[in-house]
């Protein structure tokens, strides 16, 4: 994803509905003396830092390729907690990124492509008895997604980001990714999806929460007054899907796991 793709604030609309995933993916991990963390899509910061204090970590490096998180994280710095820019599909990209004894990652896998190579990449960073902690957003049958990938097939948008594919991630079954921990070694490991029931004020809520993730490279590759009547589309075909009930009960899944070899 372009590194300007992102807006922490539109991304924090929902700060603690986002944080619960995080705190069960944290409670997977087996806490030890002095661990060397690393956080792959540290987003704005906020959720590693309080990685790093909760693990009571020796060091916590967290990388995005965000500018515009990775700004907002600079707050969040100290001199055991760093941030730096790169990408999480590519990590370790040199060998000082490596030997890490927990290599955690909230809500970011699905933006990369090719899961295996990337799991394979992630693995090679730990120490011979390191930790994986992943949460992403499960693949399903979810209308805010599809709409959007309806919309964007449609004039004038499709001129623009073409055959492009899904844009907002995609993720395997979490029995996938089981097989794929045990093909990595992992003898040890705990996988599962969960569903995460937010309720919103409406569903108008929805839109809001697309625009915080979802939406960002629609964003990104349309700019700014496409994007706007694109978005404009998008809100009025999913809430003519939705039903209009307030409160709004909006169910998310999610998959989450955690392995040592």
């Amino acid at each position: 994803m372009p590194s300007d793709a992102w807006d922490p604030g539109l991304y924090e609309r929902f700060k603690s509905e986002r944080r619960r995933p995080f705190l069960d993916t944290l409670a997977l991990v087996e806490r030890e003396p002095s661990m060397r963390v690393v956080d792959l899509g540290c987003g704005t910061g906020e959720l590693t830092r309080l990685l790093h204090d909760e693990l009571g970590a020796s060091s916590t490096l967290g990388i995005d390729n965000s500018n515009a998180m990775l700004e907002r994280a600079a707050a969040f710095a100290t001199t055991q907690v760093s941030f730096r820019e790169g990408d999480i599909g590519a990590f370790p990209a040199t060998e000082e990124l490596a030997s890490f004894d927990l290599v955690f990652s909230n809500a970011a896998l699905h933006w990369a492509p090719n899961h295996e190579r990337v799991l394979e990449h992630w693995t090679s960073a730990l120490t011979p008895r390191g930790q994986l902690a992943v949460q992403l957003p499960a693949t399903g049958d979810r209308i805010w997604e599809s709409i959007a990938e309806e919309v964007g097939r449609e004039a004038p948008f499709a001129d623009v980001l073409g055959n492009v594919g899904p844009l907002g991630g995609r993720a395997h079954t979490p029995k996938w990714y089981a097989q794929t921990l045990a093909q990595l070694g992992y003898r040890n490991q705990h996988v599962r999806l969960q569903v995460y029931g937010h309720w919103l004020p409406g569903p108008e809520g929805v839109v809001t929460w697309a625009e915080g993730a979802l939406l960002t490279k629609y964003r990104a590759l349309l700019g700014a007054d496409l994007y706007a009547t694109f978005l404009a589309r998008y809100r009025e075909r999913l809430l003519e899907q939705l039903e209009d009930v307030r409160p709004f009960f909006f169910p998310f899944e999610r998959i989450l796991f955690w392995a040592r070899k």
